[in-house]
């Protein structure tokens, strides 16, 4: 093993999308960086994601996931990053104006000391239990992003006859990507009144392979002892509740569970660092900095995102940010958003660090037809974009010019109006 630098400038925490353009943009601003990935590989679920559509915005082109991981890793080596992997960051303490990670892998257990760290850790996927699956787990019980790895990496086909609960992206592509490997996907079921997917997946994954998709309906039951043989499926009310007398017993050889994303933050949460009750991902400012001063969060660590192009936009903004971060006292205006927003991020503006433009993504609450998107400065319309549409399953981004004459007491606020 290489020798190992004890110190360094910045510290970058995951090597997916997010993580791989925070290391890029901290290396060209001129910081020392050690890029820390737990994988044997560097790319996150990058690697397994085959499909095209990525890197749209970015490259102006619909890339799979390994040509879009490609791109960055590539440039990555172009760097003088020093990359980690099969590494696990432990623990993290903040000592004086620096932090101490306490890194794991083979060789055994070592200390680095960052001036900054971006955390780039991702998401992970909710669970059986998280989904509210009674029963026991025989084999055959598993994510959306467990049967992907199964087909795209390891070349195995999981189930012949799957049924898919939720109906999240993962799931919706996933029921294609079986469907072409001659599974029989026997149905696509979702709680909710809407599908939690992009409009387009459910159209290319469902619609154009004759997948039905039920809403209203849950999995109340699996059966099987070694190998699930059969799900109780069941309506539910506006309540989300199971409609008793409802019950339909189908059979099946596996489960795949798309129930949604959270963020990882098991490091933030160790840090004490506050999450939003929006996004369930760590606060921050328009740099991505933490209300933990050192920390950057960028990615999908941060809140839920649909396209990875804002996903490596936040790791470019978070890794420079953290390559010319120095300790101070942060004057933070908040940002206020209306009842029609899910959320948006960041949740603050750090009034003295304001530049060009500041990137905002966000999420409606419901869907909208053409709809207004303004910012208001103390009561005046400081921006405003008009969108054509609005969906709660994909985020949208506006990039605001604020005055520098904006302070903490500056009142800050995002709403939605209709086209007039």
């Amino acid at each position: 093993m290489p020798m190992l630098m004890s110190k360094v400038g910045v510290a970058v925490i995951g090597g997916g999308p997010a993580g791989l353009s925070a290391a890029i943009a901290a290396s060209y601003d001129g910081a020392s960086v050690l890029l820390i990935e737990r994988d044997a590989r560097l790319g996150g679920t990058l690697k397994q994601s085959i499909h095209d559509g990525f890197g749209f915005f970015r490259y102006d082109e619909r890339l799979t996931g390994p040509e879009y991981a490609f791109r960055d890793i590539s440039t990555l080596e172009q760097t003088n990053t020093f990359v980690l992997l099969q590494t696990s960051v432990i623990n993290i303490v903040s000592i004086g104006n620096t932090f101490q990670l306490t890194l794991c892998n083979r060789h055994g257990i070592m200390h680095v000391e960052a001036k900054s760290v971006v955390i780039a850790t991702g998401c992970r996927e909710r669970s059986p239990n998280q989904a509210g699956i009674h029963g026991s787990r025989p084999s055959g019980v598993m994510t959306a992003g467990s049967a992907q790895y199964y087909a795209n990496i390891m070349g195995q086909l999981p189930s012949k006859y799957p049924i898919i609960f939720g109906s999240g992206n993962i799931g919706l592509i996933m029921a294609r990507r079986l469907t072409l490997e001659g599974a029989k996907v026997l149905g696509v079921y979702e709680i909710n009144e809407k599908p939690q997917g992009s409009i387009r997946n459910v159209a290319e994954c469902l619609n154009d392979f004759n997948i039905p998709l039920h809403f209203q309906h849950t999995i109340t039951h699996v059966t099987g002892t070694h190998r699930i043989g059969s799900v109780v499926i069941s309506r539910v009310d506006k309540n989300s509740t199971p409609i008793r007398g409802s019950e339909n017993q189908v059979k099946c050889d596996s489960l795949i569970i798309s129930a949604g994303l959270i963020p990882e933050t098991e490091l933030t949460e160790k840090l004490g660092i506050p999450l939003s009750s929006d996004t369930n991902g760590p606060e921050c400012d328009q740099n991505y900095m933490s209300m933990l001063d050192g920390i950057f969060i960028c990615g999908n660590a941060m809140y839920i995102n649909d396209v990875v192009d804002y996903i490596s936009e936040s790791g470019e903004i978070a890794g420079r940010s953290a390559a010319r971060y120095m300790l101070r006292n942060r004057q933070l205006a908040d940002i206020r958003i209306s009842k029609d927003f899910l959320y948006c991020v960041p949740n603050y503006l750090d009034v003295d660090m304001l530049h060009n433009e500041t990137v905002i993504y966000f999420r409606s609450r419901e869907m909208r037809a053409e709809t207004v998107i303004k910012v208001y400065v103390d009561g005046f319309e400081a921006f405003s974009q008009e969108f054509p549409a609005l969906r709660p399953q994909e985020t949208e981004r506006i990039a605001v010019s604020f005055n520098a004459s904006l302070n903490p007491e500056s009142r800050v606020e995002l709403r939605m109006e209709n086209v007039r």
